[in-house]
């Protein structure tokens, strides 16, 4: 069994651009190969948005290099485009999985709709690893909607698989290495054993809610990091709660980053900034 080796916190909130009030629970400036395959996690809300006229909030035109970004929508709407043609809105209960690969300019904004309505918003950013063989990949875009993510039913709870597999259950991601992301709600008072394999970096955020890892509360916009070691986590639900889980094979390369480039060497990082003032990530169409 996984025990729960630190509690990931962050009180120190940040805005992204003026749309995403953001906490930053773990990222790959501290011990990167510790956390790998993922680089950075961001929780951005529990928000109320009042409605606004005029430009959505959001954050403008910015570049990626050589890992994936992942952003899970739970209340709220986001849309987005980017230098590859790729874009559109996610909901509530979607994903949009970008491949950055061997470069992207992006912008994400609140939805037209969401803007004129406002209300709650809450989403989760994590950014993943891609090794050193598949940095130059293409940048893609994967649009991860509802009606595609199976649930899974089980004694105290239930999981929306999202990438990896859950019981036998797929999700419909498409990653480079092995990852697991499951969308967990689990009941009152459930005590649960979920299957993280042996191995893996496991992480399991608290989004809403608290639990109990390995006799240790964990609370909202926290992160329990477990042991690679032990198979199988279990949790005690104190109360209905809201967890993302993740575990990844960790990818045995180093990491060399400078904010939207993660690469492998200083040397690597350089070419991608002369890439991308170049014009080389391609550009957006205009609005």
């Amino acid at each position: 069994m996984k025990t729960l080796d630190t509690i990931l916190r962050n009180d120190s909130p940040h805005w992204v651009g003026d749309g995403f009030p953001v906490r930053s629970l773990f990222s790959y400036h501290g011990d990167a190969a510790a956390i790998s395959p993922f680089l950075l996690f961001d929780y951005a809300g529990p928000w109320n948005f009042e409605p606004v006229k005029g430009r959505p909030r959001g954050v403008g035109e910015h570049p990626h290099k050589g890992f994936e970004t992942v952003t899970i929508v739970y209340d709220g709407e986001v849309s987005h485009r980017d230098s590859t043609g790729g874009g559109g809105t996610i909901g509530a209960g979607e994903v949009q999985w970008m491949t950055a690969g061997s470069g992207v300019l992006h912008e994400e904004f609140h939805s037209p709709g969401y803007s004129k309505t406002g209300g709650p918003f809450r989403m989760v950013q994590l950014w993943v690893n891609l090794p050193a063989k598949d940095k130059a990949t293409p940048a893609k875009y994967q649009a991860i909607t509802r009606d595609t993510i199976s649930e899974v039913a089980f004694d105290g709870g239930r999981a929306r698989i999202i990438a990896g597999e859950f019981e036998g259950t797929k999700g419909p991601a498409s990653t480079f290495t092995p990852i697991n992301l499951w969308d967990v709600r689990l009941d009152a008072d459930a005590e649960v054993t979920l299957p993280l394999p042996n191995g893996h970096t496991a992480m399991v955020a608290v989004l809403s809610g608290h639990v109990t890892i390995d006799g240790k509360g964990v609370g909202e916009a926290e992160i329990a990091w477990l042991s690679r070691d032990g198979e199988g986590a279990a949790i005690r639900a104190d109360g209905d709660a809201m967890l993302l889980v993740m575990t990844g094979e960790p990818i045995d390369e180093p990491v060399f980053g400078y904010g939207p480039f993660v690469m492998n060497t200083e040397a690597e990082i350089r070419e991608a900034i002369a890439e991308f003032n170049s014009g080389k990530f391609g550009a957006l169409a205009p609005a």
